[in-house]
């Protein structure tokens, strides 16, 4: 008798595993199909406006301090120098919060997705912490000195942010991420 309990036991709990595998598997579909949305949203933004140069160098530009030095009294460079710190600081933000999206999708999804060997593995996890580690640098280097503080660092930042996009595009070149971010977006939350 208590064989046979032991066996309906071990009978039961295999049922159950199998039954939340099961419905673990159709999650993970909906939650890939997501994550790739998220990822190709993420970086869309990077690629498109947070990367150009042009903006990059606009934001970090010592000209404009420059100009308001010569023409204006202290209390507007001042007030300059705390809205361009202001925005400086968005724009780190706004860079980490992609890349960590994109570090969140490569360490749980893109080997389902992407065609990635192992030395581009390692050198998406190597850009990847550096940028963590320069994207909060930066914001020190902002806090205490100030839009143009840390002029290398920016540059930097934005160099190995580039180059994971580009490693990015390439890898997910043979998907057509677009229909599997529309997919995504078709999926119920």
């Amino acid at each position: 008798m208590i064989q046979l309990v032991i066996y309906l036991l071990l009978g039961a709990a295999l049922f159950a595993s199998l039954l939340v595998m099961a419905l673990r598997r159709h999650a993970r579909a909906e939650a890939g199909a997501e994550a790739v949305a998220v990822a190709q949203q993420a970086l869309n933004t990077l690629r498109s406006s947070l990367l150009p140069p042009e903006l990059v160098q606009r934001i970090f530009a010592r000209e404009d301090f420059e100009f308001i030095a010569a023409e204006a009294v202290r209390s507007l460079q001042a007030l300059f120098l705390a809205e361009r710190n202001k925005i400086a600081l968005a724009w780190v933000s706004e860079v980490r919060t992609a890349i960590v999206g994109l570090r969140r999708f490569y360490r749980n999804k893109a080997r389902h997705y992407a065609r990635l060997d192992f030395r581009t593995e390692i050198e998406l996890a190597l850009d990847f912490t550096f940028l963590v580690f320069a994207c909060r640098a930066l914001e020190v280097f902002l806090y205490v000195g100030g839009p143009y503080a840390a002029p290398r660092v920016v540059k930097a930042t934005a160099t190995a942010a580039t180059r994971i996009c580009d490693i990015s595009v390439k890898a997910f070149a043979p998907l057509n991420l677009s229909a599997l971010a529309q997919a995504g977006d078709r999926i119920p939350v």
